[in-house]
């Protein structure tokens, strides 16, 4: 999700056939660019090494999405086959988009019956996490502000959406990832600063961990979340930090430990392979960052290279996929592919 220290606003203007238009507006210095990581269509190339034998390159749009409906896409899921799984924020919609462009709503949400203007923070109702399994299935994430829809969502192939757990409407559901070890499903809540986990099978959620860490200053703390290597992995945009917490026996969140600092406006996050490097999204300054084990990072992806306000990041084999929802930009929300040289 976008970044904010002064406040946000959605615009709703419905036409005569039915389509809504969507502007969301962001007024913020966080989100802005600062001079040091402003990026303009020539200020950096295209390839951008982030180590003596690693780059980046080739990025491209393959998929356009409509902001006229709200189809900014929030975050994303891969098949083996390289087929992509998003969430349109504001639409409340899932679709499919192959690796070509072209793309396939799979399911709209129920719209609360609000309008889901008591959604926290951002007041309007929107999809966030998405996961897939190996059959099929997409788990995900609804915001409402309401008791009757947020909370996980679970959409098997052929099938209609249906609610799993709830979660409680006066937080934020965002991030989300599967440990498929243990059938565990883990979930960030933006403004609650917790991690929740539930079983695949759904049920009532488990506040897995409520460390400081996760905390927001004042807009959205814990974001993106990923498990890997007997750990889940979380980012607080508001303190601009990736977190790794320890899986300890029999499930329980060890102490959080604070691996990289000073990534502005981050959201989602991938690994690059089994090491703890990752890419990581800046939403606000238009980047993709290589995060190093070390916790160092270099620009690998700006803005010439299509990013506007860029919310997820996800790898399959050597091929980047990177949305951007254009929450501020307001231009373009945009699926890019890109290479990765390792």
């Amino acid at each position: 999700m976008p970044e904010n220290s002064e406040g946000i606003m959605l615009k709703k203007l419905s036409t005569a056939t039915v389509t809504t238009a969507v502007a969301l507006t962001v007024a913020v210095t966080g989100l802005a660019p600062t001079p040091a990581t402003s990026a303009t269509a020539t200020s950096r190339p295209t390839a951008t090494a982030i180590s003596p034998a690693a780059t980046v390159d080739n990025a491209r749009i393959v998929a356009h999405f409509d902001l006229a409906k709200g189809r900014m896409p929030e975050n994303i899921a891969l098949s083996p086959g390289g087929t992509a799984y998003v969430t349109f924020a504001a639409a409340r919609q899932i679709a499919q988009v192959t690796p070509s462009g072209t793309t396939r709503i799979l399911a709209t949400l129920p719209e609360p019956a609000d309008g889901g203007i008591r959604t926290p923070v951002l007041g309007f109702p929107l999809t966030t996490g998405i996961v897939r399994t190996h059959d099929g299935t997409l788990y995900f994430l609804y915001a409402t502000g309401t008791d009757d829809l947020t909370g996980l969502w679970r959409l098997r192939p052929g099938g209609e959406p249906r609610r799993i757990a709830a979660l409680p409407a006066t937080g934020l559901p965002n991030g989300l990832a599967l440990d498929p070890r243990t059938r565990t499903l883990y979930m960030t809540d933006s403004v609650l600063g917790v991690i929740w986990s539930v079983p695949t099978k759904g049920g009532t959620p488990t506040a897995w961990s409520t460390a400081s860490e996760l905390a927001s200053t004042g807009f959205l703390g814990a974001n993106g979340l990923k498990i890997h290597r007997g750990a889940v992995w979380a980012t607080n945009l508001d303190k601009g930090t990736l977190l790794r917490i320890p899986v300890l026996p029999g499930g329980r969140a060890g102490r959080v430990q604070t691996r990289a600092t000073g990534l502005t406006g981050i959201d989602d996050f991938a690994f690059t392979g089994s090491g703890d490097s990752v890419l990581a999204t800046l939403n606000g300054p238009n980047e993709v960052a290589l995060v190093r084990r070390d916790g160092t990072h270099s620009t690998v992806l700006t803005a010439a290279d299509g990013l506007q306000n860029p919310t997820s990041v996800a790898l399959r084999g050597d091929r980047v996929y990177v949305l951007s929802a254009a929450y501020t930009t307001a231009e373009d929300p945009n699926l890019v592919l890109a290479h990765l040289n390792d």
